[in-house]
């Protein structure tokens, strides 16, 4: 079992804490922080104190899981994690049950442990800090923006749909590629519809690396199975939307496909399929949420979609078909870098592969990838069993062209009750769009090899 403790007041005494205990000091510009993030973020705007501790607890989980590694579990994935974590009254925390929603999301063992801190996790932050519930960037509404297809497909929407809409549009990156499509991305949008409509916030947020003036500094080794990212996103997104207003939206566009995320094959069930903008994950999290006192909705816009169906719909097809080739959807675009190949969507995993599907089902599948599953050496090379690299693709040719009942759409979590069919829906539209892609979309089919003998 591993345990972590938040400390957001640094005068608190670290000879009091057991030394197995792991720290993670949130104190964002400052070196002897573990939790690495800019001030800069986080001047000019002052949450609710239920929506900065609930930000909080997003930085801290997303630290503790890419500083715990999976391998050291008994089963090699599911962890025993225990979260210190300080709030201004730890009673409702104790009614909200994040536990749950977070065991859900990483399919881990969590233990919340909240205690009372009086500071605000914002003290001392900004030079010129401003009243509690107001925002220098005053927005209508707060939409998640991670450079890839679909959330700029729902900057475009939102902003098409509603001309006197002020959006913030807030990103996460690390460096790399995401970033860099982010900043192509988000100064066109501001070119096309104008800085006093867009407002954008991007936080580089992640584990701080090793320093000396530390008071523990957190392990060297990283989990590259990151499921809780989408937290991180959201509570922050929860933060910012609770200071401009108790009603201000937060906007995750995500397509309901992806959102559900049925296992393509039964060795992928569980937690091994992300759930990151699972419906039911969503539906805890706003529940939770208001328990603590955050009244802000969550709407995903596109729940019910395709990602071929969002393109088909979009409100300025136009400039979506201009800007769609500097998205960046993949699960790792800087892995061609170690091979030579162009950096960017690898083409391969399965966020790319919805991304060809869906973009062939407008006809625009013609963006540049680092392999190409219709080229006969990139696709012989992907399918040749037991390859990791071509794992994506032979489940996709199984899962997507064999028989599957009804049922199997429940198989990643709980369907929100009335929802039923309309997930059902989205699930067997998107199953459509992956085999008309593979079976038509450039007129060569991959090969009927390893798993995928049922193409």
């Amino acid at each position: 079992m591993t345990t972590l403790r938040v400390r957001t007041d640094p005068t608190e005494p670290i000879t009091t804490i057991p030394a197995r205990v792991r720290l993670l000091d949130w104190a964002p510009g400052r070196p002897a922080a573990t939790i690495q993030a800019s001030a800069d973020f986080y001047q000019g705007w002052r949450p609710t104190r239920a929506a900065a501790d609930l930000l909080v607890l997003g930085a801290a989980v997303y630290c503790a899981d890419k500083t715990t590694r999976r391998a050291m579990a008994p089963d090699l994935w599911t962890r025993q994690l225990t979260l210190e974590i300080p709030t201004a009254d730890p009673s409702p925390w104790q009614q909200a049950d994040l536990a749950a929603t977070l065991g859900f999301l990483t399919g881990d063992h969590w233990t919340l442990e909240p205690y009372c801190q009086p500071r605000h996790p914002f003290t001392g932050l900004d030079p010129n800090p401003v009243p509690e519930a107001t925002v220098g960037l005053e927005a209508d509404a707060i939409c998640l923006f991670s450079g890839g297809l679909d959330s700029l497909c729902g900057a475009i929407d939102l902003l098409e749909h509603s001309p006197d809409m002020r959006l913030c549009l807030l990103s996460h990156h690390e460096g790399g590629q995401a970033s860099t499509a982010q900043h192509t991305l988000l100064d066109a949008l501001t070119n096309t519809y104008g800085s006093d409509r867009i407002v954008s916030r991007r936080l580089h947020l992640r584990p701080a690396p090793k320093d000396p003036r530390q008071a523990r500094p957190l392990p060297r080794a990283r989990e590259n199975t990151t499921r809780s990212r989408s937290l991180l996103f959201l509570t922050t997104a929860l933060a910012m939307a609770s200071a401009c207003g108790p009603d201000t939206p937060v906007y995750i566009p995500e397509n309901g496909f992806i959102g559900i995320n049925v296992p393509l094959t039964r060795a992928r069930v569980g937690s091994a399929s992300t759930r990151t903008t699972h419906p039911h994950f969503l539906a805890r999290l706003a529940e939770a949420a208001e328990v603590l006192g955050i009244t802000n909705p969550i709407l995903n816009p596109y729940r019910y979609k395709t990602k071929g169906e969002i393109l088909a719909d979009s409100a300025n097809p136009t400039l979506l078909r201009h800007l769609a080739p500097e998205s960046v959807s993949c699960s790792h675009p800087e892995a061609a870098r170690y091979v030579g190949r162009p950096q960017g969507n690898c083409g391969y995993c399965f966020p790319c592969l919805i991304r060809r599907a869906s973009l062939a089902h407008v006809g625009w599948d013609d963006d540049p990838y680092a392999w190409d599953v219709f080229a006969p050496d990139d696709r012989d090379y992907l399918m040749t069993p037991r390859r990791r690299r071509g794992a994506d693709l032979r489940a996709v040719l199984t899962g997507a062209f064999a028989e599957r009942p009804d049922h199997d759409v429940l198989s990643n979590g709980p369907i929100p009750e009335g929802e039923h069919e309309a997930f059902l829906g989205v699930w067997r539209r998107g199953l459509t769009e992956l085999r008309a892609w593979l079976s038509h979309g450039t007129g060569k089919r991959p090969p009927a090899t390893g798993i995928g003998n049922n193409v």
